[in-house]
């Protein structure tokens, strides 16, 4: 029998979540996942990857690769829509209202997507591996949108019921 002492918290249920969907990434560079979750349910999922019914980076190439682009550069490019860009779209598609919501995603956002989070009403995101953007970050403080690093604060931890 599982004691409650090793359930994850729902932070961490969720950035889980988050590496759980990045799995179906078919970005040659980088695989990311987003959950957007309020109160305690999921809402939406993405992961980065082409438009639906169009071909994949991984069965085409890269496009940014062949062309020597480094990360973080030349997004208008890039065939992907990025994960958290999917999640708001598949919650607008089906009619699910994310304001005040959370996002769990595995990578922080870049600026465009901050922007669009910004919008959607997002409250805070919690994100595993950091994407050194100081616009995205100056943008989501001016907003009033909080990005946490998971493990690097105290909730990350808490055994929330």
């Amino acid at each position: 029998m599982m004691t409650q002492d090793k359930r994850p918290s729902w932070d961490g249920y969720f950035m889980q979540m988050a590496q759980v969907v990045a799995g179906r990434s078919t970005c040659l560079r980088r695989q990311v996942g987003a959950v957007i979750v309020k109160d305690k349910q999921i809402l939406s999922t993405g992961y980065n990857g082409s438009p639906s019914g169009l071909q994949h980076c991984d069965e085409i190439g890269c496009l940014r690769q062949s062309l020597g682009v480094p990360s973080g550069e030349r997004h208008e490019i890039c065939r992907a829509v990025h994960a958290e860009q999917n999640a708001l779209v598949q919650a607008a598609k089906h009619g699910v209202a994310i304001a005040g919501a959370d996002l769990y995603t595995t990578h922080q956002p870049c600026v465009l997507c901050t922007k669009l989070l910004i919008n959607a009403g997002i409250k805070r995101v919690m994100y595993a591996y950091s994407y050194p953007d100081p616009l995205a970050e100056t943008m989501a403080k001016e907003a009033g949108l909080s990005f946490i690093k998971f493990g690097e604060d105290s909730s990350c931890t808490d055994q929330n019921p």
